[in-house]
């Protein structure tokens, strides 16, 4: 069994990435009842570079077949003390057996070549990967939870009944990736993220237009499409907030995928995250009867956005722990 790295820039290791994938897929199948992660988000998120983050990706091979393997990314733009282990994975029939061990610790030494002395990774709050974090010296750096909201059953006209008014601001839609001229405001908006819960070693977030614009155009390479909302200050149309729900571009598995919602500071106190959230919902759910299921992710003492997911109907779906080790 040797360890070695998949070009990323060669096309021939094509079939070292779909090993991995398949590796993964297997080793989360047992602990994580959530929506999979698709084949062509695994390879623009995992097996690519942009330029906030450089990829590395190292691979287990016994008898010419992916026995296991991780993926480092490292951030470039900030937070370039840190790196992110997504996935690292075993072939259920290699458990047990070491290997996990020996690509974490090899993952470890990676970091340590690149300058790199926090990494950071997640897990469910219960099974294999939170034991094995927690046998490899890992410690618990933020409590997070997925919630779900069962469009099949929601209260449709309590959800439209809900919708509140903001005076003074106004709702910009659009599907698919961000035009151009859009960026600039997006940047201002995403921003408002950096206020997120967050591990206390990490800094501010770079949402530069250039960094928005490359993670835009990439959108469809994952197979994805999204529904975003954004909302203006009438007086001078500064943008104030924003929210997005992805979808497969196929709609072959019936989920959406919330990401991020967020008021500027100085918009907040206004229902503006309530607005923005739940009036993509109800627009989502206009042009995608299909679209079954919402999940979202929110660190648990994000009360806020907590509540708003509650009062929408979001139920609890399962824990998850982000993990630190400083090296």
């Amino acid at each position: 069994m040797r360890i070695q790295p998949i070009d990323l820039d060669d096309r021939t290791d094509d079939d070292l990435i779909k090993g991995l994938y398949d590796t993964y897929v297997a080793a989360v199948a047992a602990e994580d009842p959530g929506p999979r992660l698709s084949l062509a988000r695994f390879r623009r998120d995992v097996c690519s570079h942009t330029p906030g983050e450089r990829a590395e990706v190292w691979v287990a091979v016994e008898d010419g077949a992916v026995a296991g393997g991780y993926a480092l990314s490292l951030a470039q733009l900030d937070n370039t003390h840190m790196g992110w282990l997504f996935p690292l994975a075993v072939r259920p029939d290699r458990a047990r057996h070491g290997l996990g061990s020996a690509l974490f610790e090899h993952a470890v030494e990676r970091m340590r070549t690149h300058g790199r002395r926090l990494l950071l990774t997640e897990t469910p709050v219960e099974g294999s990967g939170a034991r094995f974090a927690h046998a490899h010296g890992m410690t618990v750096a933020l409590k997070e939870a997925r919630r779900t909201l069962d469009l099949t059953k929601a209260d449709w006209p309590e959800l439209e009944r809900m919708l509140p008014r903001a005076e003074g601001y106004s709702l910009e839609r659009w599907i698919g990736p961000a035009a151009p001229e859009l960026l600039p405001d997006l940047s201002a908006v995403m921003g408002g993220m950096n206020d997120a819960p967050r591990d206390g070693d990490l800094e501010d977030a770079d949402f530069s237009p250039e960094r928005l614009r490359v993670h835009e155009e990439r959108i469809p390479e994952a197979g994805e499409t999204c529904y975003t909302t954004v909302a203006r200050r009438d007086a001078d149309g500064a943008p104030a907030g924003y929210t997005r729900i992805y979808l497969r571009a196929d709609r072959s598995d019936h989920w959406g995928h919330q990401a991020d919602t967020t008021v500027l500071s100085e918009h907040r106190g206004r229902r503006l995250g309530l607005l923005l959230k739940l009036g993509n919902l109800l627009w989502l759910r206009e042009h995608e009867p299909q679209i079954e299921r919402v999940i979202t992710w929110n660190a648990t003492s994000n009360a806020h956005m907590l509540a708003i997911n509650e009062a929408m109907g979001f139920e609890l779906f399962d824990e998850w722990n982000e993990w630190r080790l400083a090296l």
